[in-house]
């Protein structure tokens, strides 16, 4: 049945028009519950409301599908988690405008898209290309495999972490707290990719997110050497498979352009994102075949 949400999912996604199939919708509406619930105001800024705070909704999701048992309506509602969590509409229309604006030469507005793609996703000094792969890989790879292996608790798990990651300033902190750090000694202010250290355990969402990252990132960046140039990649790939310091998002970027062939105009700013956008096509169906290839053999259930 994972197979069949998943193959559903990934055709619906696309052509599902309005904001009750965004994720993003239900997260605010999420997040401003939880500020206001009076149960959880004693714990407010303390380790255990952000773990509640994520751990929260993929936990009740998991007691509803358990009590459906294998049926009917467990594809259903497995189903639509999927589609939910899967893909980003606001990323889909802002790749979209940028080409539209790049075509017509306007180098203004490309610019203008890009460092707002950075500022809406919380993300270092990327390229636009490179921040599209690694988006890709976060909306789309990921939650596949999460949901593969997991089920749908697991794709809303990491779907609430990355979320969570986003926003600029911490989601569960109340206007004018942004800049607090809690008594455990997390900064509250998480707007960083620096790598964590192992034994200051995790301190915030984003390190969290790195350890969640880590394995799957190694997966998907085998997968662009396979449909790419796996000679040459090769090498950058054995560099970072085992490298416990190295930012994620730059393991995965570093591979896919090594896989690619990447020999464009400098004026043409579509030139590249286009290129990286459709490897990274190539990869998801890439991870769809093998995956589908191993629930069928019966490897995976």
């Amino acid at each position: 049945m994972s197979l069949l949400s998943l193959l559903i999912a990934l055709f619906s996604e696309k052509h599902l028009p309005g904001n009750s199939w965004q994720f993003d919708s239900y997260f605010n509406r999420y997040v401003s519950f939880y500020k206001k619930s009076k149960a959880l105001t004693q714990f407010k800024k303390s380790s255990f409301s952000y773990a509640i705070f994520l751990l929260l909704p993929p936990i009740v999701l998991f007691i509803v599908l358990n009590a459906m048992g294998n049926g009917l309506l467990n594809l259903i509602l497995s189903t639509l988690v999927l589609i939910t969590t899967l893909g980003c509409k606001t990323t889909r229309n802002t790749y979209r405008e940028y080409l539209n604006a790049a075509y017509r030469g306007d180098t203004t507005t490309t610019e203008m898209h890009h460092l707002q793609l950075l500022e809406d996703k919380n993300l270092p000094a990327l390229g636009f290309g490179q921040a599209l792969v690694w988006l890709n890989y976060r909306y789309y790879i990921a939650i596949m495999l999460f949901f593969i292996f997991f089920g749908a608790a697991g794709a809303l798990f990491y779907r609430l972490l990355t979320s969570a990651t986003e926003f600029q300033d911490d989601c569960l902190l109340d206007d004018g707290d942004e800049n607090e750090v809690d008594e455990t000694g997390a900064n509250t202010d998480s707007n960083t990719f620096s790598t964590p250290n192992v034994s200051n355990g995790c301190k915030n969402y984003h390190d969290v997110l790195f350890y969640v990252d880590w394995l799957p990132v190694r997966i998907s960046s085998l997968g662009y050497m396979l449909v790419g140039h796996f000679s040459k990649a090769l090498p950058t790939w054995l560099e970072s498979a085992f490298n416990t310091k190295k930012a994620n998002c730059d393991v995965l970027i570093d591979v896919a352009q090594q896989s690619e062939d990447i020999t464009v105009d400098s004026e043409d700013c579509s030139g590249e994102p286009t290129l990286l956008v459709h490897l990274a096509k190539r990869n998801v169906l890439l991870i769809l075949s093998i995956l589908s290839i191993l629930i069928l053999a019966g490897v995976i259930r």
